[in-house]
């Protein structure tokens, strides 16, 4: 059980990976309220006796979501000029914030019951990076299945364009195109073809739905209009045309998956980004021995992979990864990423010595 100093201590750890990723307004409310939270409120005192492991349970962005839908809705024009940037001084964002989670009781406190629901299309343009790695080893045709899908927006990758370094992909009549800052080696246009898309959660939402949609926009840091703008057209283009997302335990979906019959000449690829640290030890494990099973199966006719974007601590920032079978069992990286996709940098560190296994995350909500 947490105690009051290591959930302040989730702010620090928080504010570090803001200001690592250019989210200066949530780096300043979270030098506020590592020391100066107090228990005037009950929001306030709920954060401080916090119960479960703050940082892994993203207490920070619980409460930010909550406060960012409030200014989404026009709620108070005062927390409003936090988020905009327009007021930096660290007492002042203390005490609007200290006023706002007395004032909003009842509208904040719902957001402290679940985890933050971040589906970022942006990471779609780095898990692209290991699937045409895998495309380049076993041949374009690749059946994907992801895990941690939240609302499938990531579900969306063979509907969206991206241009990777100057080297394009996807549709020309896509809603939505995905430009990373590109660092490092642009990735060599070979051919690709995702036949089929599918996914899991185990708490899948509903992106649909206007109630989800406005969750999904709350998560979305302040800094980043564009991709505000980029999450609200990819839940137009679920509206228009859905996606295979079922609610699902990753182990049980995958195992079952797995079993399947498997078309000659696809290779079918487990994909999943900013997932693995919240999957519950057993059924990580149980992800792994699946895998390791039907990569021992598979044949140059119907091959396997995996693709991973998850945060590596060695780094700081994500890292994508990849693995085949028959061919590369080991983890090899491909690229490292920032959080929301906004860089992508092929260069230093990609084709790194491959990894045993994923490694330990960051256990930072991003």
């Amino acid at each position: 059980m947490a105690d009051e100093q290591t959930n302040r201590d989730a702010f620090r750890i928080q504010q570090q990976y803001c200001e690592a990723n250019a989210a200066p307004v949530y780096g300043r409310m979270c030098a506020a309220l590592v020391d100066g939270l107090t228990r005037r409120s009950v929001i306030g005192a709920r954060v401080l006796d916090w119960a479960g492991e703050p940082t892994r349970d993203a207490l920070p962005l619980r409460l930010f979501g909550g406060l960012h839908a409030l200014v989404q809705a026009g709620g108070d024009a005062g927390l409003a000029a936090v988020y905009s940037g327009a007021v930096t001084e660290q007492g002042a964002i203390l005490a609007t914030i200290e006023r706002v989670l007395a004032v909003h009781e009842a509208a904040l406190l719902p957001w402290l019951d679940g985890p933050p629901q971040t589906n970022e299309p942006g990471r779609s343009a780095a898990l692209l990076l290991g699937l045409l790695e895998i495309a380049r080893a076993s041949g374009p045709r690749v059946e994907v299945l992801e895990i941690g899908s939240s609302a499938g927006l990531n579900l969306l990758i063979g509907r969206y364009r991206f241009d990777l370094g100057g080297v394009a992909f996807g549709p020309t009549d896509s809603p939505v195109t995905i430009t990373p800052r590109w660092s490092g080696p642009p990735p060599d246009p070979v051919p690709l073809e995702i036949v089929s898309v599918r996914g899991c959660d185990v708490a899948p939402i509903d992106a649909t739905d206007p109630a989800v949609a406005a969750r999904l926009a709350a998560y979305v840091w302040p800094e980043t209009p564009e991709r505000l703008a980029r999450v609200r057209a990819a839940v137009e283009m679920v509206r228009a045309d859905g996606v295979a997302l079922a609610r699902a335990d990753a182990a049980d979906w995958i195992e079952a998956r797995l079993a399947e019959p498997q078309a000659e000449g696809v290779t079918r690829v487990l994909m999943h980004s900013v997932v693995w640290q919240y999957l519950p030890e057993p059924v990580a494990e149980r992800v792994r021995v699946a895998m390791a099973a039907a990569g021992a199966r598979a044949t140059v006719e119907r091959p396997l992979g995996w693709v991973a974007m998850e945060p590596d601590r060695s780094v700081g920032h994500q890292v994508v990864r990849a693995r085949w079978w028959p061919g590369r069992a080991e983890w090899t990286t491909v690229a490292t990423s920032h959080a929301h996709g906004a860089w992508i940098d092929t260069g230093a560190g990609a084709g790194a010595a491959p990894l045993v296994d994923l490694p330990e995350a960051a256990r930072v909500r991003v």
